[in-house]
């Protein structure tokens, strides 16, 4: 089955007003004042939230620097 008539640029472009991308939100880290992802942790002390702090020191996450 075929579509009865062409859809118009107007109403192409209508429909893809909403498509548009955002640009993530960024919080900062209460410990370093760095800013993070929500829901990850701070690449410098390893905070996530209140009460969780991880440390990975193979990828370099909240361990001092040298």
């Amino acid at each position: 089955m075929l579509p009865g008539q062409r859809q118009s640029y107007g109403r192409t472009r209508r429909r893809r007003a909403h498509d548009a991308l955002t640009a993530p939100k960024h919080g900062m880290c209460p410990l370093s004042g760095m800013p993070k992802l929500p829901h990850r942790a701070c690449k410098e002390s390893g905070y996530v939230r209140p009460g969780l702090k991880i440390s990975v020191p193979k990828l370099g996450i909240g361990v001092p620097r040298d």
